[in-house]
């Protein structure tokens, strides 16, 4: 269906719709219409090119004319699809423990901004710098750290009532983690004595560390001031790695207080030529007796929370798994400005514009380093690891077999355990959970290819 329409300009009158035959060419002394040639299998909406010699810009005598060209039928409408989220989802490959990390941003372009900074340096050009770069907050995002801040505290606070109704168990010979009354029997423990078990795991109970890994960072009234070095490491505190990228981002506390300034720093390069002077820190409350500190801090977090009644537990798992997305969103989106450091052969995090230098580092070829970490820009997952778990879709029923674990699925530690306390699944988990694949009986197994 074609429909040629002439638009009223210049005092011309308003032209009908008129049936166009597309086999034929239409060919005006003032317009040349070209008609591709359309499969008749496929469906197509656009227009045609035509072209018209005269039209000027400052106007024309002729009349314009559009041409719309489509090979749809007339009435049927256009059906707009949602793009549909996978079936099945593979987890995050393990790296291995002899190599290095890879860089979170290519190489490439990291030796490319090095050199930009290098040529300002040498003609004596101050790096240019943006907050929270320059020392300074972000007032956008101050909102957004204390909005983590809380929902990391209502976080701890949920996990550990949980935990009463829902039980979780950890291997005492290595780091997997099961939800569910007893152990699963996968056969994939690679402690110490592993053998003499048959890669079974030890189970034993398991607490809140086991659910949120625990990733510590050393807490800075300066970032941008002295660096800690390994005489110097002991008096610092170390805290949470997401409540020292709050406190950072605008949080205050009165314990870990932080430096605010108010004048930007400046660097020529990559030294510092101007920060402000050195303030002298305030001591540090580590002996103190404060409720406040136990909030925010994961240790015995069970002992200090009671029984939830088994009412409120689905309204509990709810809010806690929504408290867990918060963080987790929250934390990408402040570590896009504020930055983080890991380590790139352990699991040792930073929080700030510089790691720090204390010999700490025991993984691989750590020999060569003199036990210093290899700095470099931190994940998500490293700031905040999801630690990944078995799915168990009936928590009364067998425990997991080892023949059919490519049947199963895995979840985050903290969506399992809400999911079992009554907790809605969220969409982007499903699909590593593996919901849509029925688990065949263990004679079945084999049969499968």
């Amino acid at each position: 269906m074609v429909g040629i329409l002439q638009r009223p300009y210049m005092g011309l009158p308003l032209l009908s719709y008129a049936l166009w035959d597309p086999s034929h060419n239409f060919v005006s002394p003032s317009l040349e219409c070209i008609c591709p040639y359309l499969s008749a299998s496929k469906s197509y909406s656009l227009g045609l090119q035509f072209k018209c010699p005269q039209f000027h810009k400052g106007g024309s005598t002729l009349p314009r004319v559009l041409v719309c060209a489509s090979r749809k039928p007339k009435g049927v409408e256009t059906v707009w699809r949602r793009k549909l989220l996978p079936q099945n989802v593979d987890l995050p490959p393990i790296l291995p423990k002899n190599k290095k990390k890879p860089y979170p941003i290519p190489f490439k372009e990291i030796k490319q901004a090095a050199r930009e900074d290098k040529k300002l340096a040498r003609r004596g050009i101050e790096k240019p710098l943006q907050p929270p770069k320059n020392g300074l907050l972000v007032p956008d995002l101050v909102p957004v750290a204390y909005e983590v801040f809380d929902s990391w505290k209502l976080l701890i606070k949920g996990l550990a009532q949980l935990l009463h109704v829902t039980p979780v168990r950890g291997c005492s010979e290595c780091s997997e983690v099961h939800v569910g009354k007893t152990g699963h029997r996968i056969r994939n423990c690679l402690g110490p004595n592993s053998r003499q078990r048959h890669s079974l795991h030890a189970w034993v109970k398991g607490s809140v560390n086991d659910i949120l890994v625990p990733i510590e960072s050393y807490h800075l009234f300066d970032p941008f001031g002295r660096r800690i070095k390994h005489d110097t490491r002991f008096e610092y505190d170390r805290i949470p790695a997401v409540v020292e990228l709050c406190i950072q981002a605008g949080v205050d506390i009165p314990e870990y207080p932080s430096r605010r300034r108010t004048n930007p720093i400046r660097m020529l390069g990559n030294r510092v030529i101007d920060r402000g002077g050195h303030l002298e820190e305030p001591k540090p409350w580590r002996f103190a007796d404060s409720s406040t500190l136990n909030d925010f801090d994961t240790y015995r977090a069970s002992e200090r929370f009671p029984q939830p009644s088994l009412a409120d537990v689905p309204k509990i798992a709810q809010e806690t798994i929504d408290a867990y997305e918060t963080v987790r969103k929250g934390v990408r989106r402040l570590m896009k400005k504020y930055t983080v450091k890991a380590c790139g052969y352990c699991s040792e995090v930073h929080v700030g514009p510089w790691g720090h230098n204390a010999k700490l580092c025991g993984a691989f070829k750590h020999q060569w380093r003199d036990g210093k970490h290899g700095w470099q820009d931190a994940t998500v997952d490293e700031v905040f690891p999801p630690n990944y778990v078995w799915h168990v879709r009936d928590p009364n029923g067998p425990p997991l077999a080892s023949a059919l674990k490519r049947f199963y699925g895995k979840a985050p530690a903290v969506v399992e355990v809400c999911m079992q306390a009554g907790a809605q699944i969220p969409d982007e988990y499903k699909p590593m959970m593996r919901l849509d694949i029925i688990i065949p009986d263990s004679e079945e197994a084999g049969l499968i290819i």
